[in-house]
């Protein structure tokens, strides 16, 4: 195992962080007061906010698991959030434990739990880079301290996009994520969510509205602007989907029972 590269970051209370209202909707406890208001807020104008927080996160131990089972055996997660159990390198290390992981995300409070992270498999690898995702030099730099990315890797930005812009002279999402695919070998994967507008336009347009106030920048995307972001790969099938539809299980069923989750998912090969 290794640890974080970084010294501890004083932990900013006065506004929310889009990590932390994630983990309030997931039931989590590592939130503040702040952070609780704006999820209230936003779950008041969209119902499926916790819906889609939840499904997000078995998405994610679908695509994983997928991949896994594939022989992926590296794992690069960016903005991976507050630790929430089962977390992706438990996925991971549960179909190989020889996997290696490292997480990445920008929260002082992720950088403060990152030992909870960190317990992995004796036979894998569980670290910690504290960084941020507009920062691609540096968090690649860091990653490949424990990642050889000469060998697949599977990349995961699991509800990230949608906070970042598309503008080229702003986050210039489209590029950061080109960069970060050019990286990859062949052989790799990228695992992503997004909030769309397609399914729920206003609630999202509430939603977003919300989030802005807060000054969290918010950009929802219909299904080609976010399909974009797979330019290049090879698509796994179902291809670009509802999230709760991504190769469901059980539970995934019947949230889809419960209404639609306004989040689109697709998993990518690089050959």
């Amino acid at each position: 195992m290794t640890g974080s590269d970084a010294s501890p970051t004083r932990i900013d209370t006065s506004r929310p962080h889009p990590a932390r209202v994630y983990d309030w909707w997931l039931g989590g406890k590592d939130n503040y007061p702040v952070d609780e208001e704006l999820a209230r807020r936003i779950l008041a104008v969209d119902s499926s906010a916790v819906r889609g927080a939840r499904a997000n996160r078995r998405f994610m131990h679908r695509a994983v698991a997928t991949v896994a089972e594939a022989g992926i055996r590296q794992f690069l997660d960016i903005g991976t959030g507050i630790p929430t159990e089962p977390n992706l390198h438990q996925v991971a290390q549960g179909v190989a434990p020889e996997a290696r992981v490292v997480y990445a995300d920008n929260d002082p409070i992720v950088l403060r739990h990152a030992q909870a992270l960190l317990h992995g498999s004796a036979e894998g690898t569980t670290a910690y880079v504290h960084a941020d995702v507009r920062d691609a030099d540096t968090l690649l730099a860091r990653a490949g301290e424990a990642l050889d990315f000469g060998a697949p890797v599977a990349l995961s930005l699991v509800a990230l996009t949608h906070y970042l812009g598309a503008e080229p002279d702003g986050d210039d999402v489209y590029g950061l994520l080109a960069q970060y695919v050019a990286a990859l070998a062949p052989g790799s994967y990228l695992i992503l969510s997004q909030v769309t507008p397609d399914l729920n336009p206003t609630a999202i347009d509430r939603a977003a509205e919300h989030f802005r106030r807060s000054g969290t920048p918010f950009h929802p995307r219909s299904l080609p602007e976010f399909s974009r972001f797979f330019d290049g790969l090879e698509l796994l099938g179902p291809g670009v989907i509802p999230v709760s539809g991504w190769r469901p299980g059980p539970p995934d069923v019947a949230a889809q029972a419960e209404g639609i989750v306004p989040v689109y998912a697709g998993v990518a090969r690089k050959v």
